[in-house]
């Protein structure tokens, strides 16, 4: 599909790979795409295929991934315009390189069922965010136990990343994960030390913080992402559109680096 083509009557279709109990992802994507709605003319609808994962832990992570296949093809059914899988730890703990790994898999398994659509994972839009923004010392908040945290920052170092701070909120259930208050993570901007250049506010996408980003990023006077915000700027740019989303930070807001950081990727 040519989203310059796209009309009001024909949406941009977003299909994503969903665990089965996230319940965030469904809310803060659509939204950032809905905010972007009001001022450009795209359209989009979102189409969601679950895989069964109720814990954060190695095992269910891993089982989980072993559905992704299964679950790319029923939204191939749908004829998506891209398929975003979005649970960023699930990706890292397969190790160095896996979101490669696994795009390219996925992509494959669209094609084989007739659909040219590109592949993004949540671990890879963070990482290419982060280098699109050329960051240096990040500091991140992770819902995970401390042994995946630490899994996240190793993943990312071994992308030539340095986290320097990383707080771990050690809660292990998913689904609790989703009720997470995300005012309590402007709390815990005080604990990230102040050399950072970027922040991650919640490098998961069932963490809400959609809520609180643009607060982070006034409070601090440092640019700040998150997963899901890094998913929504990669998928633009993967769709050749400029993200022109105001209420958001910095990241998604149209400004004249983020338009150069777009012209020049693609």
């Amino acid at each position: 599909m040519n989203p310059t083509s796209q009309t009001h009557t024909d949406p941009i279709r977003i299909g994503m790979i969903v665990p089965s109990s996230n319940v965030t992802m469904e809310q803060e994507i659509p939204c950032l795409f809905k905010a972007r709605e009001a001022s450009l003319p795209e359209r989009f609808s979102f189409h969601s295929s679950r895989v069964r994962m109720k814990r954060v832990d190695p095992q269910e992570l891993l089982a989980m991934n072993a559905q992704a296949d299964r679950a790319a093809l029923e939204l191939a059914d749908a004829s998506i315009d891209i398929a975003l899988y979005a649970c960023l730890v699930a990706i890292m703990v397969e190790g160095p390189g896996a979101h490669r790994r696994s795009e390219a898999r996925l992509k494959n398994t669209l094609q084989e069922a007739g659909i040219a659509a590109p592949v993004l994972t949540s671990a890879g839009a963070l990482v290419d965010t982060l280098h699109d923004l050329n960051a240096g010392r990040i500091g991140l908040i992770a819902p995970y136990l401390p042994a995946l945290t630490d899994k996240v920052c190793t993943y990312l170092q071994q992308e030539g990343l340095e986290v320097v701070s990383a707080q771990s909120l050690s809660v292990a259930d998913n689904a609790a994960v989703g009720r997470l208050n995300p005012e309590h993570l402007l709390q815990l901007l005080d604990n990230i030390p102040h050399s950072v250049d970027t922040i991650v506010l919640s490098a998961c996408v069932q963490m809400p913080s959609l809520s609180v980003l643009a607060e982070a990023e006034r409070r601090t006077g440092i640019r700040v992402i998150t997963a899901a915000s890094a998913t929504v700027f990669q998928t633009l740019k993967k769709l050749g559109l400029p993200p022109g989303i105001h209420q958001y930070g910095s990241l998604l807001n149209g400004s004249a680096s983020v338009e150069h950081l777009i012209a020049t990727t693609n």
